[in-house]
């Protein structure tokens, strides 16, 4: 299988850089059903446009390209092994050439690999099969919605829906529970594979395995048919929204399926993903290891600016407030900004996640962050022939995870802005009162559209932590966000999460008998 090798790279740079055509068409009807003005139609927006320039730019669609989860139907015969050392080799190039990020760490020491190969990575599930050809699916899905995920054992209590028993309703009550819980910290609008029955472990691979079913198909069991049909009209009645800002697009496909159980258990698990639906298929000859047939239709083309700008020429937009700010920025600039007010910055901009929020706890800043941003986003990047760093994709990360220590390192340092996705929670929002600090939504997954505002790598501290999670200082020109939270004490996320329980709760009378 000569061929083979170069067949999984093709893979692997068309999942990460293209959406296929199913995803691409939800995303569309989602934007033509948002009204206009709206801020989850200007993110809708900035989504359109990002998909059309990672594939035109054959870059990655979103920074966190995931854990390569790879499933592979091979004929009886064939040389398993073989196959994962050619993924393998596969993978290590993608990662070189800037189309995966580096994203396997260890989980003892921290230490990034760098090549996104160890204990674990990629994740392979091989089975075989009756007919003479390989298949080679791929899913890469980020961080951020794989830790939305979840999964209940049933009897038990839902916040909001009551009592979920062990039946087609209690299963209902779940799969709602389990949208709602995501907000848009899982970059919604999205999409969740369910899984009923197995065991913890095999419950969960069952959910991800209805991740690979196209969008439109149709459940061929009865029972699950109208349960996903259920959920598909009255998960977007909830009004979370596209990056829960409140709108009418919040979930953009459920696919469910079903296994035995043990008596004593009954698990419902759901696998969420977020909008950047990233996974493909092929079909590989054994003998050369060329692709005969890829397994999806794939989305070509800037069908989806197009579509953007069709909308927009039916409807103008709302006048929203629009603010430029240059770092460093005073307090005065940010006790005036209020929710829902566009920033654009300009100037020098600071990434931090993770492990450098842990380090700068306890340690002094290698740069004096008086009046700056931080920026939550673990960007992927590229070394010239000189040395120098140029990114390739950087979108913003959960921020909810820095929630720890968020407030604490604001006042610290001096830090006035913070941008992720997602929203913090109450000990950011105080800090933000407390200090003068303001929170920006950047739009998850906008990979493309946040790296064409990067000018300029003035370089990079803690290089040690791993790419992702290094301090990288960066020079931005009309790097646009929204304001969630101000230092008022306003919140959108939790306004939108108030309205969304209140939308659930009215879910909780018995549906399927």
């Amino acid at each position: 299988m000569k061929q083979f090798e170069e067949s999984m790279y093709q893979l692997i740079v068309e999942t990460s850089t293209v959406l296929p055509a199913d995803v691409r068409d939800a995303i569309r009807k989602a934007r033509e059903q948002e009204d206009q003005g709206t801020r989850a139609a200007l993110a809708l927006s900035t989504i359109a446009g990002n998909i059309d320039s990672a594939e035109t730019n054959v870059s990655p669609i979103c920074q966190d390209t995931g854990m390569p989860t790879f499933v592979i139907h091979t004929p009886v015969g064939v040389n398993q092994l073989e196959i994962k050392k050619h993924i393998k080799h596969a993978i290590q190039r993608a990662t070189a050439d800037g189309k995966l990020r580096p994203n396997s760490v260890d989980s003892l020491t921290g230490a990034n690999s760098g090549d996104n190969l160890g204990a674990g990575t990629p994740v392979f599930h091989f089975e075989q099969w009756e007919e003479d050809q390989i298949e080679v699916k791929l899913i890469l899905k980020g961080g951020g919605c794989e830790n939305k995920n979840i999964q209940y054992s049933l009897p038990m209590e839902l916040e909001g829906l009551g009592k979920a028993g062990r039946d087609l309703d209690g299963i209902r009550k779940c799969i709602m529970h389990a949208v709602y819980q995501a907000q848009g910290q899982g970059c919604s609008a999205g999409f969740i594979g369910v899984g009923i029955g197995g065991d913890r472990t095999s419950g969960y691979e069952l959910a991800k395995q209805q991740l690979f079913r196209e969008v439109d198909d149709v459940n061929p069991n009865e029972d699950l048919r109208k349960l996903e049909e259920y959920v598909m009209e009255h998960a977007n009645q909830l009004g979370i929204g596209t990056m829960g800002f409140g709108g009418q697009a919040t979930l953009l496909g459920c696919k469910v399926g079903v296994m035995n159980r043990l008596p004593a258990s009954f698990f419902v698990s759901v696998a969420y993903n977020c909008w950047a639906f990233r996974r493909m298929g092929v079909l590989v000859d054994p003998q050369t290891g060329e692709i005969s047939k890829w397994q999806y239709k794939r989305g070509k083309g800037n069908a989806m600016a197009a579509a953007d700008e069709a909308a927009k020429e039916e409807k103008q937009p709302e006048k929203r407030r629009e603010v430029v700010l240059q770092a460093p920025i005073t307090e005065e600039q940010i006790r005036d900004l209020r929710v829902g007010d566009v920033v654009v910055i300009n100037g020098l901009m600071h990434t931090g996640r993770d492990a450098l929020h842990k380090y700068l706890m306890d340690h002094d800043a290698p740069v004096d962050l008086n009046g700056h941003v931080i920026y939550h986003c673990g960007p992927v990047m590229m070394k010239d022939e000189h040395g120098e760093y140029h990114v390739k994709a950087a979108g913003p990360t959960t921020s909810i995870r820095e929630e720890p220590y968020q407030g604490d390192i604001m006042k610290k340092f001096g830090i006035r802005a913070v941008i992720g996705k997602g929203g913090m929670g109450a000990k950011t929002l105080k800090a933000l009162q407390e200090h003068g600090g303001v929170y920006l939504n950047a739009i998850g997954g906008a990979a493309q559209y946040y790296a064409q505002t990067i000018k300029k790598v003035e370089g990079v501290h803690f290089l040690e932590f791993g790419i992702p999670e290094a301090m990288w200082h960066l020079q931005v020109e009309g790097f646009a966000a929204i304001v969630t939270m101000d230092s008022h004490g306003n919140s959108l996320h939790a306004d939108v999460d108030k309205d969304s329980l209140e939308k659930l709760a009215e879910f909780k009378e018995p549906v399927f008998a």
